[in-house]
């Protein structure tokens, strides 16, 4: 019988001989969202983290820390004035927020993005139609359900972000076109493969 067994973080660190730095509650996630911005645990500062853990041989957290710091001397602070550097900058932006800032983001995420991002797919599947010469037609409920966002002559089509080739969609399977954009100033650049639409 297949059993499941979930380690906690808490666990991993004691059974790994790690100390635990008993980190305030949200800082850690609030770092973690400032560092994703300021990129302050990127390779090209920290090092490959993955190959450099392969190559050490020793078997404590304080072997571990002499050898990184001899082969990586300058990387911890590099990294935390990258992240505190980020982290002045996002803290100067929240004394700005207020109730009604938040109010006006609400309003500009339900009203103006939805609106916008449907009409920028209809844009899209419209100004390919006529490229290609085919009717279109945005998607029903039950279509937008399995993925579709409209139709080129009778070929379903899915419209995408650029952003989204980059990010991680482990768990998503799409077997449509996909119909890349990107918002320039000037418009919108959009990458897309004419043999898939038939």
């Amino acid at each position: 019988m297949l059993k499941k067994i979930k380690i906690k973080n808490s666990e991993v660190e004691q059974l790994s001989n790690a100390s635990m730095y008993p980190f305030p509650k949200y800082t850690t996630m609030l770092i973690n969202q400032i560092n994703q911005t300021a990129q302050g645990t990127r390779p090209k500062v920290v090092g490959q983290m993955s190959e450099l853990i392969q190559e050490f041989d020793g078997q404590t957290l304080e072997e571990w820390i002499e050898w990184y710091n001899e082969r990586q001397p300058n990387a911890v602070e590099a990294a935390t004035e990258k992240i505190y550097d980020q982290f002045v900058k996002q803290k100067e932006a929240m004394m700005l927020i207020d109730k009604d800032l938040i109010r006006e983001w609400v309003k500009d995420l339900v009203y103006t993005k939805t609106f916008c991002g449907l009409r920028v797919q209809q844009a899209i599947i419209s100004f390919i139609a006529g490229k290609l010469g085919k009717s279109w037609r945005l998607a029903n409920k039950e279509e937008e359900a399995k993925g579709i966002d409209g139709y080129i002559g009778n070929t379903p089509v899915q419209i995408k972000s650029a952003t989204y080739k980059m990010e991680n969609h482990l768990n998503e399977v799409i077997d449509v076109p996909i119909i890349y954009y990107e918002k320039k100033k000037d418009g919108l650049n959009i990458e897309f493969n004419e043999f898939e639409i038939v």
